[in-house]
C-alpha cells in the first residue's frame, strides 16, 4: 500500500469491455472542471494505431485526454487512456509504465493489471469503477482496491449491455456500491467533492 497515502490525489481507475464505451463517455462528461483526481481508463480494444478514442473522450470533456506513453509521468485532473496492446501500470505514484507480457483473460491491457498497480500504490486514494464486459477482467483489481482500502463501484450487471465482467467482480468480493449506468454518471461527481 501508497506510504503517505493522505498526500496523495484520488486516483479514479475505470475498466470496461464490450458495451462499456457509451458510459465511460458519459463518465468522462459528468467529470468537474478541476476534480483533484487522476483519471485512468483501461478498455479492451483491437490494436489499431488510428484510433480514434481519444478523440472521443476529449470531444465530451475539457480535461486534458492522454494515451499513455512508458514512463510518462502522472498529472492530476488529466485523463489517461491505456493503450492498445500493452498493459499499463502504475510504477510510481507519479508515473506509468507499459508493458507487453501475455494477455490477461485474452486481454491486453487488462484492467486487473491497472486497478491492482493502481490499489498498490494509491491505497485507500484509489477509486475503481467497473462496467460492461463478457470476461472476468476487473474482478481481481477490484477485490485489490477493496483489501488496499478504496472505494469500489460496479455497474449493476441487469443495466449494463454485458453483465458477465461486473456480476464476477460482486461475486469475488465486497462491493461499495452496486449501480444502475445513469446512478453512475450522477453518483461519481459526488464522490469527488466527499
Amino acid at each position: 500500500m501508497a506510504k503517505d497515502a493522505l498526500d496523495l490525489p484520488r486516483h479514479v481507475v475505470i475498466g470496461g469491455s464490450a458495451g462499456s464505451l457509451e458510459i465511460i463517455l458519459r463518465l468522462v462528461a459528468c467529470l468537474p472542471a478541476r476534480p483533484n483526481a487522476i483519471v485512468t481508463v483501461v478498455v479492451h480494444r483491437k490494436n489499431d494505431k488510428d484510433s480514434i478514442l481519444v478523440d472521443l473522450l476529449s470531444s465530451r470533456t475539457t480535461l486534458p485526454v492522454r494515451e499513455v506513453e512508458d514512463k510518462e509521468p502522472i498529472r492530476v485532473n488529466t485523463i489517461y487512456l491505456a493503450p492498445p496492446d500493452y498493459h499499463l501500470l502504475v510504477e510510481r505514484a507519479d508515473m506509468f509504465a507499459l508493458d507487453r507480457s501475455e494477455k490477461i483473460h485474452y486481454s491486453r491491457p487488462s484492467i486487473d493489471v491497472t486497478f491492482e498497480s493502481v490499489a498498490e500504490t494509491f491505497g485507500a486514494r484509489a477509486i475503481g469503477i467497473l462496467l460492461s464486459g463478457a470476461n472476468a477482467d476487473g474482478a481481481f483489481g477490484m477485490a485489490c482496491i477493496k483489501k488496499a482500502g478504496g472505494y469500489t463501484l460496479v455497474q449493476d450487471p441487469a443495466s449494463a449491455e454485458v453483465g458477465f465482467m461486473p456480476r464476477q467482480a460482486i461475486e469475488r468480493s465486497p462491493i461499495d456500491r452496486i449501480l444502475h449506468a445513469e446512478e453512475i454518471v450522477r453518483f461519481l461527481p459526488e464522490l469527488l467533492t466527499k
